[in-house]
């Protein structure tokens, strides 16, 4: 008896001639009777060389996402707008032209303002400080979290680095419990890269609103299914990396109907954004064909 997976890839053509609808707002494919698997939503950072090369302004981000590959969803970047934390008028500007476009934010992605698992109580502390107007921006965005990076001492042992990574965001996520929001954390180097610790800082802190935000890539050695599926108990926000693809369309350094079966099939159905890294093609044509490839594996699923 053919394997679930042998099952799925030999009734790929099959699917292709199913009638397909086009699912409102959601950027993927679905039998009309369905319900979809996952939504998929755009990462900021899959556009940051247009955007420092001043060819796309992060104001126009949400709608340009929108026009350009009709994603009603969009993960936002710190980076773009790192002094506007603070800076109501802008954030309700960004607020006002994403609701003009039709488009949700789902979080912020933060990085450099300090680390939460800082081996010194006062920088871990005042890590948690600098994170919290960003959790107050995102809200006022209409996003559900922000994502942070649980970055320590990496020279520390193991336990150690776990006691103040938890710390920090124990600190950090009750802060934000009060504001309904959620924090997240991705494997993104050190040992956040490596799937049992980040699913042993999750158990520890044990927070309804702390979670994880696997990403398909950065996991730097570690096998990265084996560090998906340690961290979906505890996703909130799913990140799909993406860098080359092969003449079929398939990403060369991830197998996406195998990552996304282990998505799936821990319970998750929330949004799988895009994260485009690559270097070999322009940015526009990087984020459709990685949102082509979780459409087509979406097909294959749900015919499944």
């Amino acid at each position: 008896m053919p394997s679930r997976r042998e099952f799925l890839q030999t009734s790929a053509a099959a699917t292709a001639g199913l009638a397909l609808s086009t699912l409102p707002g959601r950027g993927l494919f679905a039998a009309e009777d369905a319900e979809p698997l996952w939504t998929i939503s755009c990462t900021e950072y899959s556009l940051h060389r247009m955007i420092g090369a001043k060819k796309l302004d992060n104001l126009d981000y949400a709608a340009f996402v929108k026009k350009t590959f009709d994603i009603g969803a969009v993960e936002y970047w710190n980076r773009p707008f790192m002094a506007k934390a603070k800076d109501a008028k802008y954030i309700g500007e960004m607020k006002q032209r994403a609701d003009d476009a039709g488009v949700k934010g789902t979080c912020i992605l933060i990085d450099g303002e300090g680390d939460l698992g800082h081996p010194e109580v006062a920088q871990r502390e005042s890590a948690v400080e600098k994170h919290k107007k960003w959790v107050e921006a995102a809200k006022t965005l209409g996003c559900d979290s922000i994502r942070v990076n649980a970055r320590t001492n990496g020279k520390l042992p193991y336990e150690e680095q776990l006691e103040h990574a938890v710390d920090g965001l124990t600190r950090l996520s009750k802060w934000s419990a009060d504001l309904e929001m959620a924090i997240i954390v991705e494997n993104h180097g050190g040992l956040s890269s490596n799937g049992k610790w980040l699913a042993e800082v999750m158990a520890t802190v044990d927070l309804d609103n702390c979670g994880t935000l696997p990403d398909f890539g950065n996991f730097h050695g570690y096998d990265r299914y084996q560090g998906v599926k340690e961290t979906m108990p505890y996703a909130k926000l799913v990140s799909a990396k993406a860098h080359d693809f092969d003449d079929e369309g398939n990403e060369t350094k991830t197998d996406y109907l195998k990552m996304m079966e282990i998505v799936v099939d821990s319970g998750y159905r929330g949004y799988v954004g895009i994260e485009f890294e690559g270097r070999k093609m322009p940015e526009v044509e990087g984020v459709k064909r990685t949102k082509a490839l979780l459409e087509k594996v979406h097909a294959e699923l749900v015919s499944a």
